[in-house]
Formats: C-alpha cells, sequence, structure tokens
C-alpha cells in the first residue's frame, strides 16, 4: 500500500460512521469492521481519527487480529507526521545509572548481612 495520507486527513474520520486509526504508522479504515471488533465498538471509537498505537499494543493482539487488519488497510502515515524516535536523553541514562548503583548496593548490603549471620 503506497498511498500516503496526512494526520490532517485522518483526524477528519473520527465518527463511528466514518473512523480511520492509526496504527504502527499505517492507516486503517475500521469503519465496517466495529461491530465486529471483539472489544467493542466502544474501544475504536475512542481512538477514531487518532493514532492508536499505544492503546493496540497495550492490548495485546494476536497475529490473527493482526492479518484481519489487513484488509482495512487503506495507507500509511505521511511521513511528515511519523514521530521520530528521539535518542536518548540524559535524564534516561541517569535513571538507569542510579538503579544499577542502587542494585549494587543492594547485594552488597545483603550478602554483608548475610556474612554476619
Amino acid at each position: 500500500m503506497s498511498r500516503e495520507i496526512s494526520l490532517a486527513e485522518v483526524k477528519k474520520h473520527n465518527k463511528a460512521d466514518d473512523l480511520w486509526v492509526v496504527i504502527e504508522d499505517k492507516v486503517y479504515d475500521l469503519t465496517k469492521f466495529k461491530q465486529e471488533h471483539p472489544g467493542g465498538e466502544d474501544s475504536l471509537i475512542s481512538v477514531a481519527g487518532r493514532n492508536g498505537t499505544r492503546e493496540f499494543l497495550d492490548v495485546g493482539h494476536s497475529q490473527e487480529a493482526r492479518e484481519i487488519m489487513k484488509k482495512f488497510l487503506i495507507g500509511n502515515l505521511a511521513a511528515a507526521d511519523i514521530k521520530k524516535k528521539g535518542a536518548v536523553g540524559c535524564r534516561e541514562i541517569g535513571l538507569a545509572v542510579g538503579a544499577i548503583i542502587l542494585g549494587m548496593a543492594l547485594v552488597y548490603a545483603i550478602k554483608r548481612g548475610i556474612a554476619k549471620n
């Protein structure tokens, strides 16, 4: 599927009778699927006209669900609207280093406590 669809276009299709959703940078027209959706219509309507990737992944859809989705694929999200994954920031590095130090201190304290007994 080579059709590029902008997020602005997706946002126009945000109703139960006209329901487009972005999942993993692909655009799906789920208007005809909403009544068949095992999670109910409301779960699709809640992400209509926007990126529903997080909700989709949080539920943990099966491979079968991913196969069904292919029937409703209408295009790819426009490159300009795809969020780039940024580099790891200082905050994340600091948290990781802090967790490692805390873990090492905990192991040391436990070993020291066991050695005393």
